[in-house]
């Protein structure tokens, strides 16, 4: 299987650093609380000192998402949704112990983190382009939406589509559940300082999941020039 996002993404972004990561074996038997409380306490005391929308790395995306012909203030990248939720109800939702601990890891850093599914994938490629129009979305209420020509999203050699407006909303098909064992994470940042945030991150996910489950996560960072990630056995 192999992920890369489309020459026209970096074209037209060339602020993006993009990291992905491959693990296996992970499920739902793992106290994940403590390193959740640990990396949610550190969004916090930044939020403390201001609010998510002035921070940089939330500022860069919502630049990107108005050159989208998207209000930021309306369809917010994840990590600044995640954010604004710690902020206001004081935690974040439980939903799964590997997606637990990547939205924490998320707010820590102020940048996306998306976690699916690697056998909800349909291979050989998922890649970060434009829509055409006819990608079937299936949302987490379970209705199928068709993400408009234009708009960027993850495709996979189905043309499911697995995100609407890039790193807006995730699909629920290929989300984690109790019976998810390998997983894709994608780490995306638009600010300055990105090509040293994504690494880092890409780096405290690896370990985190390497402390929890028997797993060796793989990693990798992608650039214009190494766009592309190849996961999942030969």
């Amino acid at each position: 299987m192999r992920f890369r996002h489309t020459d026209a993404i970096w074209s037209d972004h060339p602020e993006l650093t993009a990291g992905a990561l491959w693990a296996t074996g992970v499920g739902t038997a793992a106290d994940v609380g403590p390193r959740v409380a640990g990396h949610t306490a550190r969004a916090a005391a930044r939020l403390a000192g201001a609010t998510e929308g002035g921070f940089p790395e939330v500022l860069a995306w919502r630049r990107a998402f108005s050159r989208m012909g998207l209000k930021p203030t309306q369809y917010r990248c994840a990590a600044e949704s995640l954010l604004r939720r710690l902020r206001k109800e004081g935690g974040l939702p439980r939903i799964h112990p590997v997606v637990d601990l990547c939205n924490a890891v998320s707010v820590a850093y102020a940048v996306p983190v998306a976690v699916l599914d690697a056998d909800r994938i349909a291979g050989p490629l998922l890649e970060v382009r434009h829509a055409r129009g006819d990608e079937h979305y299936t949302a987490f209420g379970g209705g199928t939406e068709h993400p408009a020509p234009g708009e960027v999203t993850f495709v996979d050699s189905a043309g499911r589509a697995h995100a609407r407006r890039w790193t807006n909303r995730q699909s629920g098909h290929s989300a984690v559940t109790a019976r998810t064992s390998r997983i894709l994470v994608v780490v995306e940042a638009m600010h300055d300082g990105g090509a040293e945030t994504v690494p880092e991150l890409l780096g405290t996910v690896a370990e985190e999941l390497a402390a929890h489950w028997p797993t060796d996560p793989v990693t990798a960072v992608l650039t214009p020039r190494a766009p592309e990630f190849s996961f999942g056995e030969p």
